[in-house]
């Protein structure tokens, strides 16, 4: 069943090299939202992005960009893996509304407005004061809307996750995240929130980072499969998906510049700590993309029906795209 699917991971920030990439094809993925930026400004933003016009001449073979939603069905046809561009910040856009749409012209699709910590936009998870969407963030919203990039709240707090749901005429995503019912974590959302994501047509990417699950990297796939089938009840079939959040092969200089960026003289460990401020250990049932195939069949063990496994495997994210990576006429 797994190889017929359309897989789409959410979101992955790996240190990409063609054995990733084949990896990405051995397990059937279809399409990954790739971070292209944490807290890079324009100049960084664009030197990455060259950085994958690279990739995508020297790995033609194995992957493609994407540039829509129809091109991510192109590469299940094609039998390669489609690389979508996000950034997990807003530093692209720096202060300058203007840079949307030619981030959007650039294939940047999904951009969070926040990153732990208070942006130009919103709020981040880590505030201790949830300030809401501002004044700035409420015109980059109406302007993502208005050129089809996808507005994520993954690290973002309630008060600011649940103002742009509401701000937002089109459906967001929080790309890779987990209920705090099922763990409780910063980065973790509360069913208010999910509720209201839901039943605004927008999506929950469920995190595979073992700092997001029940019982760290011991979290059972039974106990994952679970929490899918629970927040399923909560949501609905059609508003959920898969956003692992892996971040393979990175050192942990990479881990620290995700967590302190350049704001902290002091290190900043996110949802780690001093006695354990390395990677964690990963799931042993997910240790890389070749493990996709688990998910599924945890999924049918679980007794998800067919039709619903394609949803939570792919299909949802790719009906999310399919009208949020439209520009409005």
């Amino acid at each position: 069943m797994h190889n017929d699917l359309i897989v789409i991971d959410g979101l992955q920030y790996s240190n990409w090299n063609r054995a990733i990439f084949q990896q990405l094809k051995e397990g059937g993925v279809t399409m990954v939202h790739v971070t292209v930026v944490y807290h890079e400004q324009i100049r960084e933003t664009l030197l990455r992005i060259g950085e994958w016009n690279r990739q995508f001449e020297l790995h033609h073979d194995l992957i493609m960009p994407v540039k829509s939603a129809s091109d991510i069905r192109l590469a299940k046809k094609l039998g390669k893996v489609g690389i979508m561009f996000g950034a997990q910040n807003c530093s692209p856009i720096e202060d300058d509304i203007g840079m949307v749409e030619i981030m959007r012209e650039l294939n940047l699709m999904i951009m969070q407005l926040t990153y732990n910590n208070q942006s130009l936009l919103a709020c981040g998870c880590y505030e201790a004061e949830d300030s809401g969407v501002t004044r700035f963030g409420k015109q980059v919203i109406k302007e993502m809307n208005r050129v089809g990039m996808v507005v994520d709240m993954s690290h973002s707090a309630e008060r600011s996750t649940l103002e742009a749901i509401d701000i937002s005429e089109r459906p967001i995503v929080i790309s890779h995240a987990n209920p705090n019912s099922f763990h409780q974590a910063k980065r973790n959302k509360s069913d208010t929130v999910l509720k209201a994501l839901g039943e605004s047509g927008g999506l929950l990417g469920f995190s595979l980072y073992p700092f997001h699950l029940k019982n760290g990297p011991d979290c059972s796939l039974d106990d994952f499969c679970d929490m899918v089938a629970n927040t399923a009840d909560l949501m609905g079939i059609d508003h959920i998906g898969i956003g692992t959040d892996l971040c393979q092969e990175q050192p942990l200089s990479v881990l620290e510049w995700m967590r302190n960026g350049r704001w902290s003289k002091e290190m900043d460990y996110g949802e780690g700590s001093k006695a354990n401020a390395d990677w964690p250990r990963p799931l042993s049932w997910f240790r890389d993309s070749r493990d996709f195939p688990n998910i599924t069949k945890g999924l049918q063990n679980r007794g998800f029906r067919a039709e619903d496994i394609a949803k939570v495997m792919g299909m949802n994210w790719l009906n999310l795209l399919d009208e949020g990576l439209k520009p409005q006429v």
